[in-house]
């Protein structure tokens, strides 16, 4: 599974694993059934939060996988879509999860 692959690699980010819990949400399908299609890792970030080693995690891992998956990421009513992972689309997410924060700078504020 995909995202139990990303969840993974962003666990083993030294950045993001000092400040941020990652977890997998949604249900496990038993067998015979094939579940809901829609999983969700969720990100609960704190002090020293920074979107921008978050998005280069998440573009490194998305870089990794052989099929590249599309990735949303959702913050508060802010959605970016991470499809080619060019530094222009790196930028553009970084920039937009740090306005979120409330920080117009690289570095999100203390979440």
């Amino acid at each position: 599974m995909e995202l139990r692959s990303l969840q993974g690699w962003l666990r083993a980010d030294p950045v993001v694993r000092r400040s941020a819990v990652v977890e997998v949400g949604g249900s496990v399908p038993g067998p015979g059934e094939m579940g809901t299609g829609l999983d969700v890792l969720g990100l609960v970030t704190g002090n020293g939060w920074s979107a921008a080693s978050f998005v280069l995690a998440v573009a490194a891992w998305r870089q990794s996988r052989p099929q590249r998956p599309r990735v949303e990421i959702r913050r508060g009513d802010t959605v970016i879509v991470l499809t080619d992972c060019s530094q222009e689309e790196i930028e553009r997410a970084t920039r937009a999860l740090a306005a979120v924060d409330g920080d117009e700078g690289d570095e999100g504020g203390d979440r």
